[in-house]
């Protein structure tokens, strides 16, 4: 009894699963296609990084930082950074211990118990630039500012891709494609820009103009540059491992290749005595 049930219960599902795949199959075969925006693949860039023997440009993250600080942070966080971290951008202990001081952080008085304001130390993470979502919203026209830690890491050859939507941006859309697809034509509060999948966003162009931040070692900061060296800067701190990854990898492929070669030689030397049987 129990097998006859299991029988019927088998079919039932199976049943199930042959009508799902008709029914998909239809849809497929009737639907039309969907058109998609056409927005622009990324730019590649010749990062430092890129390839199997690259190496971090610290002089780019370090601009990279600059142009996150006094551009993105007012909008964006990097919630799984801490100030500490700067040191592997080859900051000293004393620089990491002034620009940590520089930013101001969430505290408690001693006192009294309240929530309060602080310098920051190096062992705090940076701080949030708004307290929840909410302001976050309010503050950005109905749209939550997303943190940038693992910005890169989230997207779809992110380095190039947020190099290139920063440098991207365009008063309006191409005429042929405003004249093929009329949704592309950006609404009140949002900003055209061809690398981003729907065309539009809410950021306002966040890089500008030329020379809006001020490189320390006299690098010319055009909209490109800057675009590029905060797409490094978040390289980093989606992997900051990236690097020592890419040199640990060597070493291990050079050994695997050696132990099979072993191997192979051992199992040579094993089997040679025995020989094969004639027929």
């Amino acid at each position: 009894m129990i097998r006859l049930i299991s029988i019927f219960v088998g079919l039932g599902f199976a049943g199930v699963a042959l009508i799902s795949l008709a029914f998909g199959a239809y849809a497929y075969a009737t639907d039309e296609p969907v058109a998609h925006l056409p927005y622009k693949k990324p730019e590649k860039v010749d990062f430092s990084f890129n390839g199997p023997f690259g190496k971090w440009d610290y002089g780019q993250l370090q601009r990279g930082y600059k142009v996150y600080k006094e551009v993105c942070a007012a909008c964006h966080g990097i919630k799984f950074v801490s100030f500490r971290d700067l040191a592997d951008l080859g900051y000293t202990e004393a620089q990491v211990k002034a620009e940590a001081a520089s930013w101001t952080v969430p505290g408690i008085d001693p006192d009294t118990g309240e929530a309060t304001t602080r310098p920051g130390l190096p062992t705090d993470p940076f701080p949030e630039p708004y307290p929840n979502n909410v302001a976050a919203a309010a503050a950005n026209n109905n749209a939550i500012p997303p943190d940038l830690s693992l910005m890169t890491k989230a997207r779809n050859d992110g380095s190039n891709y947020v190099a290139s939507l920063l440098a991207g941006y365009q008063d309006e859309p191409d005429p042929e494609v405003l004249a093929e697809f009329p949704e592309a034509a950006p609404g009140p509060g949002l900003y055209h820009n061809p690398y981003f999948k729907n065309l539009n966003l809410a950021m306002s162009p966040p890089i500008a103009i030329d020379d809006q931040v001020a490189y320390d070692d006299g690098t010319k900061a055009t909209v490109r540059q800057m675009s590029e060296d905060v797409a490094a800067f978040l390289t980093w701190t989606a992997e900051p491992s990236l690097i020592k990854r890419k040199q640990t990898g060597w070493p291990v492929m050079i050994f695997l290749l050696f132990a099979t070669v072993l191997a192979y030689l051992s199992k040579q030397q094993i089997w040679s005595a025995v020989k094969p049987k004639k027929d």
